[in-house]
């Protein structure tokens, strides 16, 4: 009873003209910057952060949910049709999605793109719905030693996955957290790492890491297609998108059985739509009667990464507004956009701020249905934005960069940050250095210091503090889990390959 009634308060924020407004608007964006290649959701919602700064928290915040999920609908037409990623969680519909295309089932594919979408987020808003108030009353239990612990095991998990180099995985992680240092510190009001400038004795605003490490940086890698003239084959004209029974006999059990996957790989922090969509392609790989038919044009191959695409941007949102940790780099941007606006995510937010709580979770349903419908029956007008010529739009984007950043503060040092940010991000990528751990480590370095400062003077400045509690050492221990990990199975691998190289 509790439920309904909160989700039909949420429901009332919704349905306001003007937060429908801008949640519609955030589904059409999502659709689109999910479409085109390399921009994805992040980037998305860091062009757009700057706007957020003159509308109502609750709008803003229903409008980057819109743009996420509504990335998640749009990012496989780009790999249906032209076999290129919208982002990287796109890129398992390539698999099956442009076979499809080739067999000429694109009208099949683009449908059940978008219905397993629908399907899979209204499922795992659902999930959120009944999981967010029995996750807010146990977050009600934590003290800083927690919370401080809890950020350390957000850090520590989002860093082990950079499987390659967890070294490069730390060495984004330090930088994040050495960003976060910059200016006045709040509670000795002693200028660090300021060098004379003025402007940063605030510190570094959070848009402009963002904007630089997304934005810049894709144009950066992508300047050598600006060249292109955008004449890559593409399908526009369509016959009727939809799917026959037989397609969707054969997807449904996969959409219905990858959703809940997708949600919890979501909830995990620092997992991301990339890990839930391989694992929903691979599970129905395992158990399809037909597993030779995957990478060939099978229904299945591409219903599954679907669903649990977007019940995973469902579930990187939920520990997000229930707990301040973000599930993913795009639900961390989210997070940020809290924190600019004055607002402690957690479980307080449901205490003092109801209409963002349940209105962002109520839009969840809202949303679904507004993407379905752009999704589904405009989808052919939609993917004619991709014949648009990268030498026309990264220059946009990049005066859009330069424009929101400047107005956010109306500061000519943010422009040369920018700039610095842009360089790193596109040193980082050559480099293969995971941009993940800094975002995380920008948007909660800052609280889990004071957290940390808070634990200490409890204590007397005893360490015992974080072993004082059940909650603590848990986290702690999955904290140290994420990072051995990586190694322990490395070692395991060794160990069996061993006994096959002797034998041979």
């Amino acid at each position: 009873m509790e439920i309904a009634r909160n989700i039909l308060y949420g429901l009332s924020v919704v349905v306001q003209p003007v937060n429908l407004l801008w949640l519609t608007f955030g589904c059409i964006m999502g659709s689109i910057v999910g479409m085109l290649p390399g921009i994805g959701p992040a980037t998305g919602i860091a062009l757009l952060l700057p706007m957020t700064f003159v509308l109502k928290p609750a709008a803003a915040l229903i409008m980057m949910c819109a743009i996420y999920y509504g990335a998640m609908f749009g990012g496989s037409r780009c790999s249906i049709l032209l076999n290129i990623p919208g982002d990287a969680s796109s890129v398992v519909s390539c698999f099956d999605g442009y076979p499809m295309t080739l067999k000429g089932q694109a009208e099949a594919a683009l449908a059940i793109s978008a219905l397993a979408s629908f399907i899979g987020q209204m499922a795992a808003a659902l999930a959120a719905m009944v999981a967010a108030l029995p996750i807010t009353r146990f977050a009600l239990r934590f003290g800083p030693p927690e919370y401080f612990t809890l950020m350390v095991c957000a850090l520590a998990a989002t860093t082990s996955l950079a499987q390659d180099s967890l070294l490069k995985g730390f060495i984004s992680l330090m930088l994040g957290l050495m960003i976060t240092t910059i200016g006045i510190d709040l509670q000795s009001g002693v200028q660090r790492f300021v060098f004379g400038i003025p402007e940063l004795q605030m510190g570094i605003e959070f848009v402009v890491v963002i904007i630089g490490l997304y934005a810049v940086t894709e144009i950066l890698e992508n300047y050598k297609t600006l060249s292109s003239t955008g004449d890559t084959p593409m399908q526009t004209k369509f016959g009727r998108i939809w799917v026959s029974k037989e397609q969707w006999r054969r997807s449904i059990g996969p959409i219905l059985r990858q959703t809940p996957i997708g949600f919890l790989i979501g909830i995990l922090p620092g997992t991301g739509g990339t890990i839930a969509t391989m694992m929903a392609y691979n599970n129905e790989k395992q158990i399809s009667k037909h597993p030779e038919e995957f990478g060939k044009g099978a229904i299945e191959g591409l219903a599954a990464p679907e669903a649990a695409n977007n019940s995973c941007s469902i579930g990187a949102i939920l520990p997000m507004i229930t707990l301040g940790v973000p599930g993913s780099g795009t639900a961390a941007i989210m997070l940020g956009a809290l924190m600019i606006a004055g607002l402690q995510p957690g479980p307080l937010l449901f205490q003092h701020h109801p209409e963002i709580a349940w209105g962002i979770i109520a839009s969840m349903f809202v949303g679904a249905i507004v993407c379905l419908i752009v999704n589904l029956p405009l989808a052919g007008l939609l993917v004619r934005l991709l014949a648009i010529p990268p030498r026309i739009m990264y220059p946009l984007i990049l005066a859009i960069s330069f424009l929101g950043v400047y107005t956010a503060g109306f500061s000519t040092v943010d422009l040369y940050l920018l700039t610095i940010f842009g360089l790193l991000g596109y040193f980082m990528r050559k480099h293969e250095i995971p941009s993940a751990p800094l975002i995380l480590a920008v948007v909660i370095g800052s609280p889990l210091e004071q957290s940390f400062r808070q634990s200490l003077m409890l204590s007397d400045g005893s360490l015992r503090i974080f072993a004082r509690s059940g909650i603590s050492v848990t986290l702690l221990a999955l904290a140290v889990g994420s990072v051995v990990f990586p190694f322990a199975s490395a070692w395991l691998r060794k160990r069996r390959q061993q006994p096959t190289a002797v034998s041979h």
